[in-house]
């Protein structure tokens, strides 16, 4: 079975739980949570155009080995050329703030969002934070190295 996190919920916009749906997993098998276009009108993002999307809610992780992750929606880059201008947006376990969420129209076309559509996606995962060491070298020579980018190609 999934673990399950309590997350603090804060809804920003009085459409969501009643015109439309609080942040929910599409399928039992979803890993994230939609998130919708919360504007007051529909509204076009030009070609080339970054539009800030809010999202209607605020979460609080708290749990600092938890943070969240907004994620584009696969459709909506493959069809439409809509994909986050950021690519991933990180929500640490502290922040208390709203969800925006940059939405980058990369298509020759233009495109519309209408309130409540699904814009993006918002996936909580494990992290792992990291102790910093000084050190002179690392000892054991991976087999890759100080090899640069592409170094191990692409066949």
């Amino acid at each position: 079975m999934m673990e399950r996190l309590d997350i603090a919920l804060k809804i920003l916009d009085p459409r969501l739980g009643s015109e439309f749906p609080l942040p929910s997993y599409a399928t039992p098998g979803s890993a994230g949570v939609d998130i919708r276009a919360m504007f007051e009108h529909e509204t076009v993002i030009a070609p080339g155009q970054t539009i800030l999307t809010p999202a209607g809610f605020a979460v609080y992780i708290k749990d600092p080995s938890v943070a969240g992750f907004v994620y584009p929606r696969s459709g909506l880059g493959y069809k439409h050329g809509i994909v986050l201008a950021n690519l991933t947006g990180v929500i640490d376990s502290d922040y208390q703030g709203p969800i925006m969420v940059p939405l980058w129209n990369r298509s020759d076309k233009s495109f519309t969002v209408t309130p409540g559509d699904r814009i993006a996606q918002l996936v909580f995962q494990h992290v792992l934070l990291a102790d910093f060491k000084i050190c002179n070298d690392f000892g054991a020579v991976s087999s890759r190295g100080q090899q640069g980018f592409g170094s191990t190609g692409i066949h």
